[in-house]
């Protein structure tokens, strides 16, 4: 089909399928939305995105202990990516697509964007941090499954295994967020986060924010694990997370919509207000 005859046929004049414009829109727009938050407030709302996947970490190591079945405690875990889309509270990795695609069009800088990144990445982490030393002291019994699960994530060798977990690991979130803004369901925005959930946790993929609350757990539980392994388990991990959801998700959808990104691009340079105080957040 000629791009002439999809405008005939669409509701919109967009060079790209009506679907794919509606949902560019929504990723930007909400996208551009999180990077106008001032640091004390993506710091809160990340504050709350650590403490909320946390929920969905009980859950996992509770029917992990009690029926030692991994996929069975994966479905489990989807109870904290539903809490976080309830709760409109974010991880880390959840701000790869939308706040890129927003400084793709120019609705955002990218000062804003590692700001937004750093925000979240800490709370994250202190909250999560928070929430397992509650569970620890709440379900002390769980604390040889903790140890086991831990041991899975910093005892692997780095190489191509971990590499590709962790690669996986952010394309799966990130994908996640995908297919959340491509419809208007919500509840099939909650069988999205459900699916993500199932393939993290039920297939042990590397995830920097997820997996350090579990670490954290055992930590905190008295394992024979320290800080330092921690720190390094987790750089890799959040590279390669990186990789993932920029280069295997966010990338090639911008480049399937680089039409609507260039339309985006010369909007906010004709907007001379937008294109000063671009300038003023350099």
């Amino acid at each position: 089909m000629t791009d002439e005859r999809r405008r005939e046929v669409g509701e919109s004049d967009a060079p790209v399928e009506d679907e794919l414009h509606e949902s560019f829109d929504s990723l930007v727009d909400e996208g551009a939305q999180r990077l106008q938050r001032r640091f004390g407030s993506a710091f809160i709302t990340g504050l709350f995105g650590g403490l909320e996947v946390g929920l969905g970490v009980m859950a996992y190591v509770g029917v992990l202990h009690e029926t030692h079945d991994h996929l069975l405690a994966g479905l489990a875990f989807g109870i904290g990516f539903i809490a976080l889309y309830l709760a409109h509270s974010e991880l880390f990795t959840e701000n790869f697509l939308m706040p890129v695609a927003a400084v793709a069009g120019r609705q955002g800088t990218v000062r804003q964007l590692v700001q937004l990144w750093v925000a979240t990445l800490v709370a994250n982490l202190v909250g999560g941090w928070i929430f397992m030393w509650f569970l620890v002291h709440a379900f002390p019994s769980w604390s040889s499954t903790l140890q086991q699960i831990a041991h899975h994530y910093v005892d692997m060798p780095f190489g191509l295994q971990s590499i590709l977990l962790a690669v996986l690991g952010g394309s799966t979130i990130t994908l996640m967020t995908r297919m959340q803004h491509g419809t208007d369901s919500d509840g099939a925005r909650l069988v999205a986060a459900v699916a993500a959930g199932f393939l993290l946790a039920g297939l042990q993929l590397f995830h920097s924010i997820l997996d350090s609350l579990l670490i954290f757990g055992a930590i905190l539980a008295g394992g024979q694990i320290t800080y330092l392994q921690w720190l390094g388990w987790f750089g890799p991990t959040l590279l390669f997370n990186m990789v993932g959801g920029l280069g295997l998700v966010t990338a090639l959808r911008l480049v399937r919509t680089r039409e609507l990104v260039q339309e985006r691009r010369q909007e906010a340079s004709d907007d001379p207000s937008r294109a000063s105080h671009e300038q003023g957040e350099r």
